[in-house]
């Protein structure tokens, strides 16, 4: 009986859009930036007080509807702990669907030079990483075409 009780707390805590939200601590940074097998994945690093990354959140929803083989990530550099905050953030751009995370670690910085040593911690940032290995990181605002041009590079 506890068990279902804390499952219905759990389903009316959440919203119904809520996506698949996930803890991205240090250990789950190299699945995080691994080559996909095939075609492109964008990581699109964003933060809840960033006013540039509403425009990066509204590329990255448009191109994840375009049907192209490219793999998106949206990561929050914000606490898990703001969990709400950050899937009613991703579902006013459009992105339930896309796989999401959020930031464990009580050291930020040290996730954020696992993903990318060259990133000082600005927001947004964009990473481009194909299937040969090759990648690219992005500071500042895409809009949808820009963000197209660089995936299918």
């Amino acid at each position: 009986m506890k068990r279902f009780a804390l499952l219905l707390l759990l389903a009316f805590a959440f919203p119904a859009f809520a996506g698949s939200l996930q803890p991205l601590d240090a250990a789950g940074v190299p699945a995080l930036v691994k080559p996909p097998a095939h075609g492109v994945r964008v990581v699109a690093l964003w933060a809840l007080d960033c006013a540039y990354c509403e425009e990066n959140l509204s590329a990255l929803a448009k191109l994840a509807g375009s049907g192209k083989d490219i793999a998106f990530v949206a990561v929050a550099t914000d606490p898990v702990s703001q969990s709400e905050a950050i899937r009613a953030r991703l579902h006013a751009a459009g992105l339930d669907k896309v796989d999401a995370r959020a930031y464990t670690d009580v050291t930020p910085d040290r996730i954020n030079y696992l993903i990318d040593p060259e990133w000082g911690g600005e927001t947004p940032r964009t990473l481009v990483i194909h299937a040969d290995g090759s990648r690219k990181a992005y500071s500042g605002a895409l809009d949808a075409k820009r963000l197209a041009e660089i995936a299918a590079r």
